[in-house]
């Protein structure tokens, strides 16, 4: 039976999510990926345990994580009633809907037929009454922003989520989205944005916005799909994710200009001690208005690492100026 470590909360800092009375962890755990069918479940709950023993209290998933489709959020109830149901109070845990999920007109995008129907089947899978956070996984262009923020108001009236958010929405619906749930009273928590030092969108209008409107960020994809790391600096290795025909990281995206771009990244990230890996979360955390960084792991060795970047957070005027000199060369 597992028993999480006494001294988990002893080494941890937490940030404060917006302007709500919710805190996280500078580093969340993703299952966007190795906890579905197709993963080792024992290697999940490896992972969960380690995390949870440091000071990890986030976990975060979807509808459609996997493969297949809702296999990550039934494995996380798996693994949720064998280790954590004498924590769970300890515990966020978030989950998204606003892609395809099932067939026919009611299984994507951001109806309230399609969110209040997902949230109802993630909850069975996970085996839990509640979550703590639910998003609005995508903009939907084809349904009002009033039908979607009044189905996340619902749900929160409902008892199924405590708070409510949004994710990939831009700076001008996110700002929307926020003035539609504090006129219905529930205001939104937090936004997952796709954000890295190769992908920084967000920094145009978005964090401004999250900023004005004292919403919490939860950044995915800080180490862009595994490019800030040292796994491509020679390349793209055999069974990497750039490697596979199918994935988010195509082998054509790893170019030489971006390789040589990690190279010079890595030399910065070795003089301040870090790998590479460390100093692109902690370049995100820099950010006091990013609340948390998303991280997705296959082992507890690659856990541990990410966790690394929190011994130094801090940056030097040069050391930012270097960054952006490789990063806009």
């Amino acid at each position: 039976m597992y028993q999480a470590n006494e001294n988990r909360y002893k080494d941890m800092s937490y940030r404060r999510c917006g302007k709500s009375g919710i805190v996280l962890p500078p580093i969340s755990l993703g299952l966007w990926h190795n906890f579905g069918d197709v993963d080792v479940l024992e290697n999940g709950k490896q992972m969960l345990h380690t995390a949870f023993d440091n000071g990890i209290t986030h976990f975060d998933l979807a509808n459609n994580y996997g493969p297949p489709p809702g296999s990550a959020e039934r494995n996380f109830g798996e693994i949720l009633k064998a280790s954590f149901l004498p924590y769970r109070d300890e515990l966020i845990i978030s989950t998204k809907a606003g892609y395809g999920m099932w067939s026919g007109p009611y299984g994507d995008w951001g109806s309230k037929k399609y969110l209040v129907s997902s949230l109802d089947q993630s909850l069975k899978r996970m085996g839990l009454d509640y979550v703590d956070v639910f998003y609005h996984h995508r903009p939907d262009p084809n349904t009002p922003l009033e039908e979607t923020m009044s189905a996340l108001d619902l749900i929160v009236g409902q008892g199924k989520a405590l708070y409510v958010g949004v994710s990939n929405y831009n700076a001008e619906d996110t700002l929307k989205a926020s003035k539609i749930l504090k006129e219905l009273g529930t205001p939104c928590l937090i936004h997952q944005p796709r954000y890295s030092m190769f992908d920084r969108w967000v920094e145009d209008g978005l964090l401004d916005v999250l900023g004005d409107e004292g919403i919490g960020a939860i950044a995915f994809s800080p180490l862009a799909q595994g490019l800030l790391t040292n796994k491509y600096i020679n390349g793209v290795p055999e069974n990497s994710r750039a490697s596979k025909a199918t994935g988010f990281l195509q082998k054509e995206s790893v170019t030489q200009d971006v390789i040589n771009k990690v190279i010079k990244l890595n030399a910065i990230a070795e003089n301040r001690n870090q790998s590479l890996a460390q100093m692109a979360v902690a370049w995100l955390l820099k950010d006091d208005r990013i609340t948390s960084v998303l991280v997705g792991v296959s082992t507890e060795a690659q856990l541990l690492d990410n966790l690394g970047a929190l011994k130094n957070l801090d940056f030097s005027d040069s050391e930012l100026e270097a960054i952006e000199v490789v990063l806009k060369g």
